[in-house]
């Protein structure tokens, strides 16, 4: 499920950045800004469920299993800044450039975490093919 959420969410991503530059710079567009930062934070909390299940099932614990503690926390103040935005779209919070501005901030976070993972899994296949190359010598 990751596979093919963690692509979508981070396309998605790239074209809600583009559609909050826009917005920013001209004004118009700014119902589909927020529609795409809806559809982000959907997907981001999608993601989170289906990880910390699995999580669960591996490691035992739906969160802050020691293998991916600081994913986690990162990714606790990833949602928290998502979850943010959407109050502050909901209860009609700040201006709209301080809520577009707020969704790239959470896009920086989530940028950061999308970055932990790659590395985690990355040092895990490093890993895998060192001690594939142990057993063959």
């Amino acid at each position: 499920m990751q596979g093919i959420l963690a692509p979508l969410q981070f396309l998605v991503m790239l074209v809600s950045a583009g559609l909050i530059f826009y917005s920013l710079r001209t004004g118009a567009a700014v119902f589909w800004a927020d529609a795409s930062v809806v559809l982000k934070t959907l997907l981001l909390l999608t993601i989170m469920v289906t990880g910390s299940l699995w999580e669960h099932d591996v490691f035992g614990k739906y969160l802050f299993a020691a293998a991916f503690f600081w994913e986690d926390v990162v990714s606790m103040g990833v949602i928290v800044l998502h979850l943010a935005y959407m109050v502050a779209l909901v209860g009609s919070l700040g201006t709209t450039e301080q809520r577009l501005v707020l969704a790239l901030v959470a896009y920086a976070a989530y940028g950061v975490n999308a970055i932990q993972f790659v590395l985690k899994l990355r040092r895990a296949r490093l890993d895998a093919r060192l001690e594939t190359q142990k057993a063959a010598a």
